[in-house]
């Protein structure tokens, strides 16, 4: 796995509608494992919504999906590992699609990678962030400032990781993930200064070339949903 391999970089513009991006995941999957595109890196800012994972328990979403919706936020099931997370504004997600062949199809190793990403972009804010054994995402201290949680299929990977950059942390207390009582925490509340979203996207999208030895492309995502449209029989 030389560190020249190509993906593509697509930053989706304003807030992007969670089902429509859930559902351009998909497409560039089925495209990623014909491979008719290369590994792909989307970076995202969504709407308030919840979505739960296949790890989550009724005691794992306190507030009746009813009643999140009433107060605007999605609510969606999805088929990526853990339990229930929160998307927001001012939260830079992050949904790789990439082929595990290149990583050993090493699901585990590939979350550690994915959550290293993560680390080294706090890092250079400096920000001293890490991991908690048993407990997937990334911490300062004991406080929760990323969430990580992947699906793969046929051996490529979809969801991937939520960073809160300057995230409303009141909305966290809607879901109560597998059942444990943590305090989220964002880059602006540790730096005591709001950061700029897009500086983060830079400086995350420069991380993910080093942990994942690949060079990133801008691309335009008028040609990414081109090539997805393309693929919807």
């Amino acid at each position: 796995m030389g560190p020249n391999r190509r993906a593509w970089r697509v930053d989706m513009p304003g807030r992007s509608d969670y089902e429509a991006t859930w559902a351009l995941q998909r497409q560039l999957v089925s495209l990623r494992q014909r491979g008719e595109i290369p590994d792909v890196l989307l970076l995202v800012e969504h709407p308030p919504v919840v979505t739960c994972g296949r790890a989550t328990k009724p005691e794992h979403l306190p507030v009746p999906r009813e009643v999140l919706r009433r107060m605007g936020f999605g609510v969606f099931d999805v088929e990526r590992g853990g339990s229930v997370t929160y998307h927001g504004p001012g939260q830079l997600v992050g949904y790789p699609i990439l082929d595990l062949r290149a990583y050993g199809e090493n699901v585990v190793g590939y979350v550690r990678m994915l959550e290293e990403s993560v680390i080294r972009t706090l890092g250079g804010y400096g920000i001293q962030a890490g991991r908690r054994p048993g407990f997937p995402g990334v911490w300062v201290g004991t406080e929760k400032i990323a969430a990580v949680g992947v699906a793969v299929k046929r051996r490529v990977t979809l969801h991937g990781f939520a960073l809160n950059v300057t995230t409303n942390l009141d909305h966290f207390r809607f879901i109560n993930p597998c059942g444990i009582a943590y305090t989220p925490t964002s880059m602006e509340r540790v730096l005591g200064r709001p950061v700029p979203l897009e500086d983060v996207r830079d400086a995350y999208a420069a991380a993910f070339e080093e942990v994942f030895r690949v060079r990133l492309e801008p691309v335009r995502v008028d040609r990414v949903r081109a090539a997805a449209v393309a693929e919807v029989p």
